[in-house]
């Protein structure tokens, strides 16, 4: 069947199971907008404020479902503005499909308006990347791009597509239903036999043995003080119910990175929470006295390790993780085993008796009651009441989203983690601007689920627009501004390592005025500087979002409330400032 290429491209999409696409039309894409306006019964488009939230959307959209999220810009700018976003889903491993229109293929490599080289531009940041020169190749891309965004360790890849493509007419084969379930689920049965291959061998990421496992299960049954470090791989391949049985099993501590959050829950007698520069004592104490450390989909992140001279000093370490690149890299593992995490786990429980006993006792109910002092620091406003009430208000089934920074690791530290894909965040690169958009994916992705972004007024100066997208789209999704006048995770560092000199952090005669600002777009936005305040501004909120609209909270809060602990660059993770 003859079509357009960006008939193939909508057709190919939907046969992937795409419903959601993010995006800001252009140029370059004029046809496939106009494909989508024909086949919007069929597929939904969501129009972003500006192209890096439409990437954070796709990732959003991937971190709270589960699936791939795809996201759309023009050639040139359009396409640079989706960078950041696609920076942030590869360093915390989401699968994400970004699609770039570019100039006709003869006008390629002219400087031609509007041209960048994208995949140049992007390639040490995705998995892998295509610009199409052939209209016939349009489709087995499209379904190359999946296979390569969710297998192994799940990432970002990206299309580019010149325009004269998407008018040129090809030839559309959909896949066979029939032929889905027969061929290995990695691998699309619509690819070619060498590219079937060759993604084959890139997906099997497997190559541990039986003797691994089984060197595994000897480390686990001679420990002494055993310490699960679990972080976001754990999510990723589902192993949740794994990591619980094996930690209750060996009665060990389960300590969580940042993307880990959710894939233990917050309140079993065994998690320690957040371990690193702002871990709990709990986690950095047990870490630190461990002989065995075993770090279960995680890779060691320097805002984990700190001094690694000094990190985990007297344990072993066993690493588990799908990328072997990871092995090695960052600490140096007594043990390894490269697969699915799920798998390993399975396996491991079964060499394992059925009753283990090991030598902590006492010290890391001791070590959780080792609270900073801050977080019971009486202001009229704490940070920890507006996340905590919150999340009693919103419930078990709410996705907790946020930007980066303080109000960051304070939602690490308050919030009430009890299920996987429940805390969205950007962990590695750290991408301030990050929330709304994110928040908007998950509501997309997961409709019936309530969504809270905690933001700080520094963040959401760099996405607010998308308060445009909320209220067109009707997601009612509740934004908390914490409003401490100030950029405040720089400030702290100022404060603590800069002698008070705080360069171009204070923000206080710099607006806007939140209230009147989300006004503006629609937004029914309300201003608490007290604790009876916030109640019944919480209280109005959720009345706004059963209605279909989102809401907004400004929490005015202490321009110095401070993250803590807090470990100081360089040191061991176990000499915090509490």
């Amino acid at each position: 069947m003859q079509y357009t290429g960006a008939r193939i491209l909508i057709e190919a999409l939907i046969e992937q199971g795409v419903d959601t696409i993010f995006g800001y039309p252009g140029g370059a894409v004029l046809h496939i907008y106009d494909e989508l306006y024909k086949q919007q019964k069929r597929i939904r488009h969501i129009l972003v404020s500006h192209e890096q939230h439409a990437a954070h959307a796709a990732d959003g959209y991937a971190r709270s479902s589960g699936k791939v999220g795809v996201c759309l810009a023009t050639s040139g700018p359009g396409a640079t503005n989706l960078v950041t976003g696609i920076a942030t889903a590869a360093i915390d491993s989401v699968p994400i499909v970004a699609i770039t229109g570019n100039v006709s293929v003869p006008l390629l490599g002219k400087d031609s308006f509007q041209e960048v080289d994208i995949t140049g531009i992007t390639m040490p940041i995705v998995k892998h990347n295509w610009i199409i020169k052939d209209v016939n190749d349009l489709a087995e891309v499209v379904r190359e791009a999946f296979i390569v965004a969710k297998s192994g360790r799940p990432g970002p890849v990206l299309i580019d597509i010149p325009k004269d493509i998407t008018a040129a007419l090809g030839e559309w084969k959909k896949l066979p239903a029939s032929g889905k379930t027969k061929t290995p689920p990695s691998i699309s049965s619509g690819l070619s036999d060498i590219r079937a291959e060759r993604l084959s061998e890139r997906g099997r990421r497997e190559t541990f043995t039986g003797e691994d496992i089984e060197r595994a299960a000897r480390l686990l049954k001679e420990a002494k003080w055993p310490v699960f470090y679990a972080g976001g791989g754990v999510i990723l391949s589902g192993a949740e119910a794994e990591l619980r049985k094996l930690a209750e099993l060996l009665n060990a501590p389960v300590a969580l990175s940042l993307m880990g959050m959710g894939a233990f829950p917050h309140d079993h007698r065994l998690c320690t929470g957040l371990i690193g520069m702002h871990g709990t004592a709990a986690s950095n104490k047990a870490v630190q006295k461990s002989d065995l450390l075993v770090a279960i989909g995680a890779r060691f992140s320097d805002r984990v390790t700190s001094q690694v001279e000094r990190f985990a000093h007297s344990a072993k370490i066993l690493h588990i993780d799908i990328d072997p690149a990871e092995i090695n890299k960052n600490i140096q593992s007594h043990a390894s085993i490269v697969g699915d995490v799920k798998a390993v786990l399975e396996l491991i429980i079964k060499k394992l008796p059925v009753k283990m006993t090991t030598e902590w006792n006492g010290e890391i109910k001791e070590w959780k009651g080792i609270i900073p002092k801050d977080h019971h620091r009486k202001t009229a406003l704490h940070p920890r009441y507006v996340i905590q009430e919150t999340a009693k208000a919103l419930g078990s089934e709410t996705i907790a989203v946020t930007d980066v920074g303080q109000h960051q690791i304070w939602t690490a530290q308050f919030y009430p983690f009890n299920r996987p894909r429940s805390f969205l965040t950007s962990g590695g690169m750290g991408t301030m601007g990050f929330g709304l958009g994110a928040a908007m994916g998950a509501k997309s992705a997961r409709a019936a689920s309530p969504v809270v972004l905690f933001s700080g007024d520094g963040c959401f100066r760099m996405n607010c627009a998308e308060m445009a997208t909320l209220v067109r789209y009707k997601l009612p999704i509740l934004i908390i501004i914490f409003n401490n006048r100030t950029l405040g995770m720089v400030r702290q560092w100022q404060n603590f390592f800069y002698e008070g000199r705080y360069s171009e952090t204070d923000l206080d005669d710099r607006g806007p005025d939140f209230i009147k600002l989300a006004d503006a777009y629609g937004v029914p936005a309300f201003r608490a500087t007290d604790e009876a305040a916030f109640l019944d501004a919480l209280h109005q909120s959720l009345t706004v979002l059963v209605s279909g609209k989102p809401a907004l909270i400004e929490a005015i809060i202490d321009k110095d409330e401070r993250v803590v602990p807090m470990v100081p660059g360089g040191k061991p993770i176990d000499e915090q400032i509490m």
